[in-house]
């Protein structure tokens, strides 16, 4: 318990401090955001609203992964505990999703544009990422290779739990990706996932005959670091947005999410847990689906928050409802989680 109150508080406050210091140097360095391409024609007004937003600093997802990755060596030193290859494969992941992202970043940068990195290359990037993350899962953190839903179930994916890994973790990155359309949106959402993940990974160590979990205190430790450093971030991110977390946040905080899952055996949960990822990416989907079929939208734009944007709903109303049904789908994945575990042991 120690590790994870260091962890966090250690976390929070390098982020709270350096996400300031970030916004001037990126000033300085010109790393604007630049406004999407397709706010046109109907989605003049919501165009209007976003091009205040022009020229704000990007890439803060930097300075969380960084503070999360010092807090975490931080709480091994302030723990004398040694560093765990658990630990490391979730870093690891964040870390290299992060830097997919970033580059992604910096060419948007350069190019003064919206979009970066083409389709190929991001998920040759991600796929990169995703075989590194399940070879050093399997073979140094001990990950079981069987599908789960809060436990093992009895289907071992064998060699497929590769494509497994990257599966789960491009859908992760691209959802958080689309969930990072408003001040605020993604981060908040993210930090109340992660506060889920503490507890699940927690409860995982405690009960280590019921979940076959390897480190459940080292995954709680790491989330804790998250929790932490995007809750700092969020001080500075939150409606009006002083810096936005660009794809370098939202990718690499799609990696997390996805190793926390494989590595606390919660691979289906996490469509429960992560529910508002899932939405946002599902209104695309049938965005797209429906265009291309019968030349209708369903929405009037996507993701769907800009469909309530465009609805006439403020953005800071449509941030705080979607942290709602964000808390509320963590609520249920907590509830059935806790369930199984009741259901299990009597």
């Amino acid at each position: 318990m120690r590790a994870i109150l260091v962890a966090a508080g250690v976390a929070f406050l390098l982020s709270i401090i350096a996400t300031p210091i970030a916004i001037r140097l990126f000033k300085a360095w010109e790393w604007g955001q630049h406004i999407r391409e397709d706010w046109a024609g109907d989605h003049a007004q919501a165009h209007h609203a976003h091009l205040e937003k022009m020229g704000t600093p990007t890439c803060g997802g930097v300075v969380f992964i960084g503070a999360m990755v010092i807090a975490y060596f931080v709480s091994r030193l302030a723990t004398t505990s040694r560093v765990s290859p658990t630990a490391l494969s979730v870093i690891g992941a964040t870390v290299g999703m992060g830097l997919v992202g970033f580059i992604d970043d910096q060419i948007k940068i350069r190019r003064r544009r919206s979009l970066g990195l083409n389709k190929t290359a991001k998920i040759l990037g991600q796929a990169a990422v995703a075989v590194g993350f399940g070879f050093a899962a399997v073979h140094f953190a001990g990950a079981s290779t069987f599908l789960s839903f809060i436990r093992e179930s009895g289907l071992d994916l064998g060699v497929f739990f590769y494509l497994w890994v990257l599966i789960i973790m491009s859908a992760s990155a691209n959802g958080v990706n689309l969930t990072d359309g408003l001040d605020g949106l993604a981060s908040g959402s993210m930090a109340l996932v992660m506060a889920a993940y503490v507890v699940i990974a927690f409860w995982q160590a405690r009960n280590t005959a019921f979940y076959d979990v390897k480190e459940g205190l080292e995954l709680a430790t790491v989330a804790a670091c998250a929790l932490g450093a995007i809750a700092g971030f969020l001080w500075w991110n939150a409606a009006p947005a002083k810096i936005f977390m660009g794809d370098t946040g939202s990718l690499a905080l799609g990696g997390l999410l996805a190793s926390m899952a494989i590595l606390t055996n919660t691979h289906l949960l996490l469509i429960v847990i992560g529910g508002l990822f899932v939405l946002e990416t599902t209104s695309v989907v049938l965005q797209v689906i429906s265009f291309r079929a019968f030349h209708k939208r369903v929405f009037r734009m996507a993701p769907i928050h800009h469909h309530f944007e465009l609805s006439g709903w403020p953005e800071f109303t449509v941030i705080v409802r979607f942290w709602i049904v964000c808390g509320l789908c963590v609520a249920l994945g907590l509830g059935l989680f806790y369930a199984e575990f009741l259901a299990g042991t009597r």
